[in-house]
Parts: structure tokens; C-alpha cells; sequence
């Protein structure tokens, strides 16, 4: 399998110096990279600014900005039979990023932004047979969030967590995660290691591949 995987923040810059983000460090997208890797597979990792090593046998391209990683998604896609898009991509950016660090007493209190691209629905029309898996990290209305980018985004498997809870969220090692199919009941799984996640959504990858052959 040629898996292309998606990890971490994107980071949009005001300044130099300052960007909006978010928590994301990357530990999910890295497991499932080097899980993916530890069976054989190719894996091409597009990575956000991130502080993890690459892992073993995976060919590693690293992005800033949603665009970036929007830019290395659409250059990489045409030889990937699936996509795992665990990155936390930022949903706005700001209108104008300032060539030099913006002087504190210069600085407007109100930071115009604009909307960046959803890569996955930017991507949709390329699809063809590829599997795409995407993620959703919510705070409420768990299920019902998961269930509307499902269809939204017509992804095969939408992998949802709770973000609000200490030991599933972002920074740790640990994950609770939901895995959502179309036409399935949602796929309850325990509390695991994310390394035993990346196995679960592998797993789960390779036995659909199998299916459509």
C-alpha cells in the first residue's frame, strides 16, 4: 500500500515572530506513519511544524501553513492509495502577514482573517478509488459532528476523540477514539495507546483494500 499521511498543526503566520495554531503535536499521525511503515507499506508523511523524529522508512515532507500542506497533499496524491488526514489543519488565517515583526505599540487589537481551503474537500473531486480517512476532534455533540463531516467530506472512515478529556487529547500518549463508516454503526474503542490506534486504522485500511481488489 502507498499511504499518504497528514500530522500536526499548521501555523499561520501574523509576523516573523507570532502565528495562530492550535494543540496538535503530531503523536497520532506520526503512530500511524510508523505503523503503517513498521508493516511494510510506503508512507510519505506530510508534517506540520512538529518536535518528533521521523520515523524508520518513512519519507518525511515537512509544511507551516495550510496551504503548504494543502500544496504537498495535491502533489503527492496521485500515487497514494489512501490518504489518512490526521493533521489539525487551521480553519482561518490572517488576511496579511507582516514582513517584519509588528512593533507591540503598532499592533491593531483585531486581527483581520480569512477562511484557508478544507484540503479534504478541496482534493474530493480526485478520489477516484482511493480510501480517505479523516479525523475529527471535537469538545460536543461528538457523534453528530462525525456523522456530518462523514458525509460532508465522503470519506470511507472518520476516526472521532473528545479532546476535552485529560488522558484523549491532544499532548498525551494516550487516545479514545470512534470510528465512523458509512451505513455502519459507529465502532466504539477503548481507551489505548495511540500507537494501538495507528494499528486499529491500518488494520482496518488494509482489510479494505483488500475488499475492493
Amino acid at each position: 500500500m502507498n499511504l499518504l499521511v497528514t500530522a500536526g498543526p499548521t501555523r499561520e503566520m501574523i509576523d516573523p515572530v507570532r502565528f495562530l495554531s492550535n494543540r496538535s503535536t503530531g503523536k497520532m499521525g506520526f503512530a500511524v506513519a510508523r505503523a503503517a511503515a513498521c508493516h511494510g507499506h510506503n508512507v510519505r508523511l506530510v508534517a506540520g511544524p512538529v518536535a518528533l523524529p521521523t520515523p524508520e522508512g518513512v519519507t518525511r515532507i515537512d509544511v507551516t501553513s495550510a496551504l503548504d500542506m494543502l500544496a504537498a497533499v495535491e502533489q503527492n496524491l496521485g500515487e497514494c492509495d489512501a490518504l489518512v488526514m490526521s493533521a489539525a489543519v487551521a480553519d482561518w488565517r490572517p488576511c496579511h502577514t507582516a514582513a517584519q515583526k509588528l512593533k507591540k505599540s503598532a499592533m491593531r487589537p483585531v486581527i483581520e482573517l480569512e477562511p484557508n481551503p478544507d484540503i479534504l474537500k478541496t482534493i474530493a473531486p480526485r478520489k477516484g478509488k482511493k480510501i480517505f480517512v479523516g479525523f475529527a476532534a471535537e469538545t460536543e455533540n461528538l457523534q453528530e459532528e462525525a456523522q456530518r463531516k462523514l458525509a460532508a467530506k465522503n470519506l470511507d472512515l472518520l476516526v472521532a476523540n473528545d479532546v476535552s478529556q485529560p488522558d484523549a487529547g491532544f499532548e498525551v500518549d494516550t487516545n479514545r477514539v470512534i470510528f465512523f463508516t458509512p451505513n455502519n454503526p459507529p465502532e466504539h474503542l477503548p481507551l489505548m495507546q495511540k500507537s494501538e490506534v495507528a494499528e486499529r486504522i491500518i488494520s482496518w485500511l488494509t482489510n479494505k483494500l483488500l475488499r475492493q481488489d
